[in-house]
């Protein structure tokens, strides 16, 4: 209810607390894919509108999230955050598709606002190609606090699989061995449903159509170095796999508790005690009483 007070005030975005909350919370970087999200949320928006009236009664709410900074002069970064406001515009002012989809952007994403998204968050999305993420915190704050990860293989997720178990997640993506193998051979052809939304944004349906171009062209571009073409359909997956688990709250809720239960490795104490033993050699030192 804190987080979705606080959209309404910061966007004026009424959201329904009943929808599942994705939140993608991180620096824009081409390298962690917030465009990967935004196109799956234009999937997500095209399948809705396409549907029968009947159907709809079947999809999963969702509030989808993303918040972030680029830096100064990072113009595809820039973009990405154009496109996620284009989008929002699009997808909030649509009556037809109402609470069942929402897009919502935080702007100054900092330490503060943290403290209400993380709680409020029921998935987060880490899913930077394979191989970049050198460690990544975030998940490991998301994971504390009982929300449920859709992740690549990459930097600390590794080591989040080893806690909690591949069964307590949703991964998808090309592991970090087949991915310079994947670079190698070029783009395989883009699967359809990843050129329809590309298209949907070259062709103007969000606006901003020339503006929009060159970022279109790094995944289309016949490039795509960070494979969201390829990842595109595990992604897919991955995300109608949330829907499922999310639609059962038994089990959204065991795997939620299994998340915070696992996430002890994680935590600063753990870290910093690991770092006194074997890197800085010192001891713990007792605080000397008054007495």
């Amino acid at each position: 209810m804190r987080l979705a007070e606080y959209i309404e005030a910061m966007s004026g975005v009424k959201v329904s607390l009943d929808a599942m909350f994705d939140v993608q919370t991180k620096r824009i970087h081409e390298y962690k894919r917030q465009l990967l999200n935004i196109l799956g949320i234009i999937h997500r928006y095209d399948c809705i509108k396409n549907m029968e009236k009947s159907q709809r009664s079947k999809v999963v709410p969702r509030v989808c999230i993303i918040g972030g900074k680029a830096a100064p002069g990072y113009e595809i970064a820039k973009k990405i955050i154009k496109l996620c406001h284009a989008v929002a515009e699009k997808i909030n002012n649509d009556t037809d598709v109402g609470d069942l989809l929402k897009l919502v952007f935080i702007p100054d994403y900092n330490v503060s606002v943290a403290e209400l998204v993380i709680p409020g968050a029921d998935l987060s999305q880490h899913i930077s190609t394979a191989g970049h993420e050198a460690s990544g915190t975030g998940s490991m704050k998301f994971l504390m606090n009982g929300c449920l990860l859709l992740a690549t293989e990459d930097g600390s997720t590794v080591e989040i699989v080893e806690e909690i178990g591949a069964d307590n997640l949703f991964l998808f993506g090309a592991k970090i061995h087949e991915v310079p193998k994947l670079r190698e051979e070029g783009s395989p052809k883009m699967p359809l449903q990843c050129a329809r939304v590309i298209r949907m944004v070259r062709d103007g349906y969000f606006g901003f159509k020339d503006y929009f171009e060159s970022l279109c062209d790094t995944v289309d571009g016949g490039k795509d170095f960070y494979l969201l073409g390829s990842d595109f359909e595990s992604y897919l997956e991955a995300q109608a796999a949330a829907d499922k688990a999310f639609a059962d709250p038994n089990k959204w809720t065991q795997m939620s508790i299994l998340s915070t239960a696992g996430s002890g490795r994680f935590s600063s104490d753990r870290t910093i005690r690991d770092y006194a033993e074997k890197t800085w050699g010192i001891e713990p030192c007792r605080f000397p009483s008054d007495g």
